[in-house]
């Protein structure tokens, strides 16, 4: 068990910013999270945090995707006080931080997500989890699926995935599978992209548009550049930025931005 307290994080709003598909509410105040083939639990309350993990796992895994060592005040800080709105969405999610999330698990995640709503995107995930990923078993007995890697997939007729409820979206992830193991697609090569080549990539896989990318990029690459516009995101900017919204002012952390922004239309 680790203990730990920080201000400026939310599991709670983190859970339900739409940015991950395997952290859940179990009971008041406590989360479980499933990152690649990982598992914790997550108490929290106020600022005080308890991860159900040794100290060594958490320093070398959960602190960094958790993204707990950077100073989300300042972010909130250079925050426009004009700018009456973003102010309040702000305040609103205020504990969202943006995960280090892996990037097969999200490119994947956000083919699904493709016309698709949080429980429905959630529902197929752990289809898949449970029918191509492998069984792990907790030292209390309990037992979870891990996200299956490219090569449980690849060999898969295109429509296999249907079965867990993919629907049309069965081909994209079977194909981005092909690509990967095949060495036409290199996870690797991602890494050590700059945003707007990492999101040119990511393009060329087969269902992956505009939008599906800067999720990509945001949200497993930690481009925070990257600025994903969805229908809230859509309809947000055409209420309270009629001339755009001020990139400039916040180029290097848009996608924060973007998270209070829609955390805030999702649930304000």
């Amino acid at each position: 068990m680790v203990e730990r307290t920080y201000a400026d994080f939310s599991v709670e709003q983190i859970c339900d910013s739409g940015q991950c598909f395997r952290m859940e509410k179990v009971e008041e105040n406590r989360y479980k999270v499933i990152a690649g083939d990982r598992h914790v639990k997550v108490w929290q309350k106020e600022t005080l945090c308890r991860f159900d993990c040794s100290e060594e796992e958490f320093e070398s895994f959960w602190k960094h995707y958790f993204d707990l060592e950077t100073d989300y005040a300042y972010f909130k800080g250079q925050a426009n006080p004009n700018d009456a709105y973003l102010v309040q969405a702000i305040s609103f999610g205020g504990g969202i931080r943006i995960l280090h999330q892996d990037l097969w698990e999200m490119i994947v995640s956000f083919l699904i997500s493709q016309q698709n709503n949080i429980v429905r995107i959630r529902k197929c995930i752990e289809n898949i989890c449970r029918a191509y990923g492998e069984k792990k078993e907790l030292s209390d007995g309990t037992s979870y699926y891990a996200f299956p890697q490219p090569e449980a997939l690849w060999e898969l007729p295109e429509d296999a995935l249907k079965e867990c409820n993919l629907g049309y979206r069965s081909k994209y992830v079977v194909r981005a599978a092909q690509s990967v193991v095949s060495g036409e697609f290199s996870l690797e090569n991602m890494y050590s992209m700059p945003y707007k080549k990492a999101k040119e990539e990511l393009t060329k896989l087969f269902g992956v548009g505009e939008k599906v990318a800067e999720c990509i990029c945001l949200f497993a690459l930690h481009h925070l550049q990257a600025f994903p516009v969805d229908t809230h995101i859509r309809q947000a900017m055409e209420r309270h930025y009629k001339r755009g919204f001020p990139n400039r002012r916040y180029r290097a952390f848009r996608g924060v931005m973007q998270q209070y922004i829609f955390y805030y239309e999702l649930k304000g």
